[in-house]
């Protein structure tokens, strides 16, 4: 279907010379065309950038084309291989250059191509270099986010999903993004590991590797013994002063996060209303600061007082961050859910890529299901036997009143079965705790039954779309910020534009003289979304992308309508 270049797949096919099938050609009202305007943006965002981990394919399609069209069907939302069937193969391949996209078939065996090499997290690493190099942060967000798993090839512990409020089975990806919620990398917890192992073990060595200590941040830490190499924000999961002492004292890593556990009010007339500045404007907040003490580690709280008298409880061993600035990042967490949530919704986030299952490290330490099913059956056992407390007390209350229509002492002949069925779940009770006493709470993956043992999902292929829908949220924001200034509710409308610019058709027209290839955007449906993209047309031109595969500069306008004054009305 839509192949018109059959001497070249055919010369391609049986290697007889090397083939460059990237050409392109006048056409008009391409349908979705307007995707071609991020292609800038992806390649500045290191699209393209695999080349450094990987051979190039010979072939009629090439690594370049495979990203090229995985990139664009991101953008377009088609969330898989297989909802690309609905879309006409021969109008995309235009826009990359083809007389067609792959079909499913071949999309998938170029994915397991490249992914066969086993080079993703090389690439990703490079990735994260790159764009932490550039953008120097001093503060990042971390966050958990479960790919829940309905299948039945591999068996994955349970994890408690937050937005299902289920316990279910899964696996845990734990990502870093900035203050402004950009990604940077992401860790895959292998079993069940927690947020406070994944911090020590995985994420603060990773981060101290790719962290760029600035010539100003390494005076600055000169000068004031108090200021941190860099400040880490996540909620409770991963609350615990010896890890936060652990991390200053180790590593020089401010933390800054949700206090557990407070009980104590303090004084509503102690709280002062301040501005804080977050990313939807200014807000007031009452705002007040404490030294406190927790675990014979001395640290900042810092307390928000909202309306209804609630005290929301923060903490940090940052120093030299102000008041503002703690309510500030804190409270700014949402960029980072609202991130999840726009992944989830946008870019089919959770989509599995290639179905098959990877063997994990026998040697890994996993809490033990008997453990676990003890624990279980020592809860619900202490529960029964509260129960029947709870019934013995009211008896015993009922015969101090003295109730007139019972005879006295009545109330024993109830008590007496209740007793004994205390004492038995009392007994019940004792067995399960030494049981429990005898039993492992940990064990290694291979001392599991093997019916039961831990597998894993296969990775390559997900830490692969994964980095491709990391470029393609970059590169949406990218446009997205070069377009805010033209609107003044931009982060309400400005990423419905973006969505609305990739659906556009457009006019290709190829200068072969002048090395240009012309791309003309039609009309958008207002004229506020015209203007605002017609003022930022320049500044993509401004670029000089060549098109991957040719030496033709692309070079963009967008249509506009005049009407002529004998039809004005």
């Amino acid at each position: 279907m839509a192949c018109n270049r059959v001497e070249d797949r055919v010369y391609s096919a049986f290697g007889l010379f090397p083939v460059n099938p990237v050409r392109f050609e006048s056409c008009q009202s391409i349908p979705h065309g307007g995707v071609m305007l991020l292609l800038p943006f992806l390649i500045e965002c290191g699209l393209l950038s695999y080349r450094t981990c990987y051979d190039a394919r010979r072939g009629y399609y090439t690594f370049d084309s495979l990203l090229i069209t995985l990139s664009f069907f991101a953008l377009l939302r088609i969330k898989s291989v297989e909802q690309s069937k609905g879309y006409n193969p021969g109008e995309l391949g235009k826009l990359i250059g083809y007389d067609r996209t792959p079909e499913a078939k071949k999309l998938r065996g170029m994915i397991h191509e490249l992914t066969r090499a086993g080079k993703c997290e090389d690439w990703g690493k490079s990735l994260s270099m790159k764009w932490m190099a550039e953008e120097k942060p001093e503060l990042y967000y971390v966050d958990g986010h479960v790919q829940v798993y309905h299948g039945y090839l591999a068996e994955l512990g349970k994890k408690f999903v937050s937005r299902q409020r289920l316990c279910l089975a899964g696996m845990t990806e734990f990502w870093v993004n900035s203050s402004q919620g950009l990604p940077f990398f992401f860790i895959t917890a292998e079993v069940n590991e927690k947020m406070i192992e994944m911090l020590e073990d995985e994420i603060v060595p990773r981060l101290i590797k790719l962290h760029t200590v600035s010539d100003e941040q390494r005076r600055k830490m000169a000068e004031n013994p108090d200021h941190p190499l860099f400040t880490l924000v996540f909620d409770r999961e991963a609350y615990s002063p010896a890890l936060f002492k652990k991390l200053w004292e180790k590593h020089h890593i401010a933390v800054l996060t949700y206090r557990k556990g407070v009980k104590d009010q303090w004084e509503e007339a102690d709280f002062e209303e301040v501005d804080v500045d977050v990313r939807l404007g200014k807000t007031q907040m009452k705002l007040h600061e404490k030294e406190i003490t927790l675990d014979g580690y001395s640290m900042r709280e810092v307390r928000r007082l909202t309306s209804d008298g609630h005290q929301t409880s923060i903490i940090t061993n940052n120093r030299i961050l102000t008041v503002t600035l703690i309510a500030c990042y804190m409270f700014g967490r949402w960029v980072q859910e609202n991130f999840f949530r726009y992944l989830c919704q946008d870019y089919a986030f959770d989509k599995i890529i290639q179905y098959s299952k990877d063997e994990i490290d026998k040697s890994v330490m996993v809490v033990n299901r008997e453990y676990s099913k003890i624990q279980y059956e020592i809860k619900r056992c202490r529960e029964k036997l509260y129960r029947i407390k709870a019934n013995l007390y009211k008896l015993q209350q009922n015969a101090l009143n003295e109730n007139e229509n019972e005879k006295p002492g009545s109330w024993l002949k109830k008590t007496v079965p209740l007793v004994e069925k205390a004492g038995q779940v009392e007994g019940e009770l004792t067995r399960l705790i030494a049981k429990r006493k005898d039993t492992k709470y940990k064990i290694s993956l291979g001392e599991m039954p093997e019916n039961e043992r831990y597998t894993k999902i296969h990775q390559e292929s997900k830490y692969l779309m994964n980095i491709i829908i990391m470029i393609c949220y970059r590169a949406e924001t990218n446009l997205a910020e070069k377009l805010a200034p033209h609107f003044s509710r931009a982060e309400d409308e400005i990423r419905a534009l973006v969505k609305a610019i990739t659906h556009l058709s457009i006019d290709m027209m190829p200068d072969m003289e002048n090395s240009i290839l012309n791309i003309t955007l039609y009309p958008l449906s207002n004229h506020r979304s015209q203007n605002a993209v017609a003022r930022i047309i320049n500044q993509v031109n401004d670029t000089q992308t060549v098109y991957p595969g040719t030496n033709l500069v692309m070079r963009f306008k967008i249509a506009t309508m005049r009407i002529a004054p004998s039809q004005e009305f």
